[in-house]
Formats: structure tokens, sequence, C-alpha cells
């Protein structure tokens, strides 16, 4: 029970810590914010944008989150409600970042 909680964990932060790389190279990059917004003309910018929104979700939603309970008061339900989606989101894409390295690596 405490391995797979530690897994559980380990996957948790693995999505976290890709989300927060992929949404400050965008910031990077392209001099804005991630945002779930994006306007594509072409297939491989929509195809790129959408890859960046599932990778980089929960970045984007703790941004958010954390600036919506600063700035504009948001009760704290709202905080911890984000939270759990971008921590669930986070578990996610942490398994399938982890899955990409473990076939990789072999």
């Amino acid at each position: 029970m405490v391995t797979q909680l530690l897994i559980i964990g380990y996957a948790i932060c693995t999505g976290f810590v890709v989300a927060g790389l992929i949404g400050s190279f965008f910031q990077l990059i392209t001099n804005r914010p991630p945002n779930f917004d994006f306007a594509a003309g072409t297939m491989g910018a929509l195809a790129s944008g959408m890859a960046m929104c599932i990778l980089a979700g929960p970045f984007i939603i703790m941004r958010h989150a954390i600036r919506g309970r600063r700035i504009e008061r948001r009760p704290i339900g709202w905080l911890v409600a984000s939270s759990t989606i971008a921590g669930m989101w986070s578990l996610f894409s942490g398994i399938l970042m982890l899955n990409f390295y473990f076939i990789a690596m072999q």
C-alpha cells in the first residue's frame, strides 16, 4: 500500500514538473503565458497547441487558481477544487510521461 502511494506521488510530481517545464518554455518562446485558448492557422500549429495544453494543463490551472485567489479574492474552495483537478490531471500526465520514459529506455 505504501509503495503504491509513493508511486502515485512520484507520478503526480513528474506531471507537475513536466507541466511547469512546458509552460515555462512556452512563455519563454512566445513571451506570453500559456493559456487554454489557442488560435492556430495551420494544422501543425493546432497540433502543437493542443499538445502544449494537454501537457501543461496543471500549470495553467494552478496559475489561474493562485491568481484568482490573490487578485480576484475567490474563496478558498475555488483554490482547493482547482488544486484537486490539477493534481489528478498531473497524475495522468505523469503516468503518461513515465510510460514514455520507460519505453524509451528499453
